[in-house]
């Protein structure tokens, strides 16, 4: 475990020796109160895209679960007839140009993991730029009429007419701290100017008011090499395994598998890890089974008994109906317009 990782772990559990980077806390708070004041104010622009726009993100460091929501979300908004586009900032990737558009053969190195990883669970239109309101403006040029800001929360050049905050059931909000001192990008403030909060498992600290709640629900085995899947039981494999996990909460993923039965030994790495494959070499002959963000950079690189744990979020029935009645408004306003232009 690297010092990063090591560091975050602390401000989870709330190491006393944080309390030292408290005045740095400080002026981080004051840097990100002025920015998001500065566009609020109108002093830096933010542009609003014709269509709405959702922002899915988190207030705290390390994995909440928001790429599985992005996931359940695009698929949502295609099912009840939208055409949705994704737009994120391709975290870990660096491309030759952008906007850049993203496919199956989109090499991680220039879009990053997670880009990569959601075309292939959704098949929808996603482009990665840094320049949010460049890459959207791209989607629109594609048709979308709907567009999904991965991990978006604190890219205020982009406006929005939903924001979505994830948040870790088991973790929460670590010691309450903004950076450095803590794991939060912004105050626990930040909550009350959101639209939804939702928790992801079963809360280990007292809910804001009003959040909603999604589970992690494991939907099948996929053979790394062959792409073949099978169900989440019978298991495929047998024996102990090693686990691999380059995410931002490498423990979750040990508890999926141990309630799943399976008796795994963890290898954590850190969020967005680039394999090069001797990480990946146990000696041992074991099966290995990983995060589909993780398969997403190792395939020819992981042993041929290697395999992937397919997940997807299942929100709660109220915050469906929620966002059933924020897309009802969202569709009325646009028929609303179409029928203003046609006039």
């Amino acid at each position: 475990m690297g010092l990063g990782e090591r560091w975050l772990e602390a401000a989870y559990r709330g190491d006393a020796w944080l309390i030292a980077l408290r005045p740095l806390e400080a002026l981080y708070r004051r840097v990100v109160a002025r920015r998001a004041a500065a566009y609020a104010a109108g002093r830096q622009p933010v542009w609003r895209a014709p269509v709405p726009v959702i922002v899915v993100g988190n207030i705290t460091l390390g994995g909440t679960g928001k790429s599985p929501l992005v996931a359940w979300l695009g698929r949502r908004l295609l099912d009840r007839g939208w055409r949705p586009g994704i737009v994120s900032r391709g975290y870990g990737g660096r491309a030759a140009a952008y906007p850049l558009w993203v496919d199956g053969s989109t090499p991680v190195t220039e879009c990053g993991d997670e880009p990569r990883m959601l075309f292939e669970q959704t098949g929808l239109p996603l482009v990665v730029d840094a320049d949010r309101p460049r890459g959207a403006g791209r989607l629109l040029e594609a048709g979308c009429d709907i567009l999904i800001s991965d991990d978006g929360l604190q890219h205020h050049a982009l406006g929005r007419d939903l924001e979505l905050v994830v948040v870790d059931g088991r973790r929460g909000f670590g010691n309450g701290r903004c950076l450095p001192a803590g794991p939060l990008r912004e105050p626990l403030s930040r909550l009350a100017g959101v639209d939804a909060v939702v928790i992801n498992g079963e809360p280990a600290f007292v809910p804001p008011g009003g959040a909603h709640g999604m589970t992690l629900v494991p939907s099948g085995w996929r053979h790394l090499a062959s792409g073949e899947r099978y169900p989440v039981a019978p298991l495929p494999f047998s024996g102990p395994v090693h686990a691999v996990a380059g995410i931002g909460n490498p423990r979750r993923f040990l508890a999926t598998l141990e309630a799943l039965g399976v008796e795994a030994t963890l290898h954590p790495f850190a969020d967005h890890h680039g394999y090069r494959g001797g990480e990946l070499d146990f000696g041992d002959g074991r099966p290995v089974v990983m995060t589909a963000k993780d398969a997403i950079k190792c395939h020819g690189l992981a042993p041929a008994d290697s395999w992937v744990l397919e997940v997807e979020a299942c929100p709660d029935d109220g915050f469906a109906a929620w966002l059933e009645a924020r897309l009802e408004t969202f569709r009325s306003f646009r028929e609303a317009s179409r029928s203003g232009a046609g006039g």
